[in-house]
């Protein structure tokens, strides 16, 4: 009885590294699938338009509630030591460094990897993977390849986009409730922001992009049988992505930004 939490501790810890170990041989027979013919432009194109395109509302609106919010925040914390000028350079930094990759990146997670892994999760459980092996068609290439690289291109641009309107955001609160002169508000964004802070987001949106697509495919494809196997694939490839995301940020703010 007195070994039985080690125990439990010991199942959990293996079955955790056993999950690691998978996902990072999906992820190399991934990255070895990109390199070889055939490509299916059109799965792609499908892909692009359904992960990047159709996520540009709710990222959009996600920036500028966001940028409006944090314009706010910053504004009470810095009137404590009578640095309220500060709001437009912090709004601008924040949003291009953390706020528009991390949130844009958890925004497509739940959007995009619960999606993901119940169409590919459903078309196991109705035997179309089965399907595409049989007419010699690689699912892997067919399935997972298009999707990994529309999210991995797509997901910068759904940040660039969304760095741009929370700053609007924090424009529109900043000039309209603060009481801002707008071309003092623009002036000081524009000195303080540089060209490694708005790069260092995109970078981060690539790699959230990947992580995100290649955890929906995961699951997907080790989706268990029925109903319940589906709903469990996608409710862990949010979760996975999730964390994923907000590990893989910390990591690249090490690199990026520490001297």
């Amino acid at each position: 009885m007195l070994l039985t939490p080690v125990a439990t501790i010991g199942r959990s810890t293996l079955a955790m590294l056993s999950g690691i170990g998978r996902i990072g041989l999906f992820f190399l027979a991934t990255l070895a699938a990109m390199l070889r013919p055939p490509f299916y432009l059109r799965e792609f194109g499908h892909a692009l338009l359904t992960i990047g395109y159709n996520s540009l509302p709710v990222v959009g609106l996600t920036a500028l509630f966001t940028g409006g919010a944090l314009a706010l925040q910053i504004f009470a914390g810095g009137s404590r030591f009578n640095a309220e000028e500060v709001v437009p350079s912090i709004v601008a930094i924040g949003m291009a460094r953390e706020l528009g990759p991390v949130l844009g990146g958890l925004m497509v997670a739940a959007r995009v990897a619960s999606s993901i892994a119940a169409e590919i999760g459903t078309m196991k459980v109705t035997e179309q993977i089965d399907a595409l092996v049989t007419l010699s068609t690689d699912p892997m290439k067919y399935l997972t390849v298009p999707r990994v690289l529309a999210a991995t291109l797509s997901v910068p641009l759904l940040v660039a986009v969304g760095d741009s309107i929370g700053i609007f955001g924090g424009y529109i609160v900043g000039t309209g409730r603060l009481g801002f002169n707008p071309a003092a508000y623009l002036k000081n964004t524009t000195d303080f922001l540089e060209v490694w802070d708005v790069t260092s987001g995109l970078i981060k949106g690539a790699v959230f992009g990947f992580l995100v697509a290649l955890v929906g495919c995961y699951f997907g494809m080790n989706s268990g049988r029925g109903a319940q196997g589906v709903g469990r694939a996608t409710k862990s490839a949010v979760v996975t992505a999730s964390v994923l995301i907000l590990a893989a940020n910390y990591l690249l703010t090490e690199l990026f930004f520490t001297a």
